[in-house]
């Protein structure tokens, strides 16, 4: 297997531990939206920018309550989540022209969720012809644009979808 090394990873992966707070829940109690990548906060849920991204563009949103299963979920949490799954599509379609979309959850660590106490869904934009040599061949992919540049693209055309 080949490397890539990513030494900015490092700063994720040391100052988590299995004792720290759910990230989900810290990022919602905090006030640091850019920092954070947080695109939009809404009644029951927030969107916020993927920090390991798979496409640019690659967002998520979770639900302020901090619930490991749709089951627990309320209702209205649900609802909002999927008109934020819609809202995020038409963002994406307007800023990246996407052809397509992936639209999912891993409910539980053996579903292979990252953060798996706290639900959430990942909204990906796709492509025609996105799978190019590095991602089937080298198993890497490779992103246009630092989630900064991501951020700025995306926060005014999510925050304009949120009011049509």
């Amino acid at each position: 297997m080949d490397h890539l090394w990513s030494p900015w990873r490092y700063r994720y992966v040391s100052s988590n531990s299995p004792d720290d707070a759910c990230l989900f829940c810290r990022i919602a109690a905090e006030a640091k939206d850019q920092e954070n990548l947080v695109l939009l906060r809404a009644e029951h849920n927030f969107v916020l920018l993927n920090r390991y991204p798979y496409t640019s563009g690659h967002l998520m949103i979770a639900p302020y309550q901090h619930v490991a299963s749709l089951e627990q979920a309320a209702p209205a949490a649900l609802d909002e989540m999927m008109r934020l799954a819609r809202l995020a599509e038409t963002a994406l379609r307007r800023v990246y022209r996407a052809h397509g979309f992936n639209i999912g959850m891993n409910i539980g660590s053996s579903a292979g969720a990252g953060v798996a106490d706290h639900i959430h869904m990942h909204v990906l934009p796709r492509w025609h012809g996105d799978v190019n040599f590095m991602t089937t061949v080298g198993e890497t992919r490779v992103l246009p644009e630092d989630l900064e540049t991501t951020w700025e693209k995306l926060r005014p055309a999510v925050q304009d979808a949120d009011q049509s």
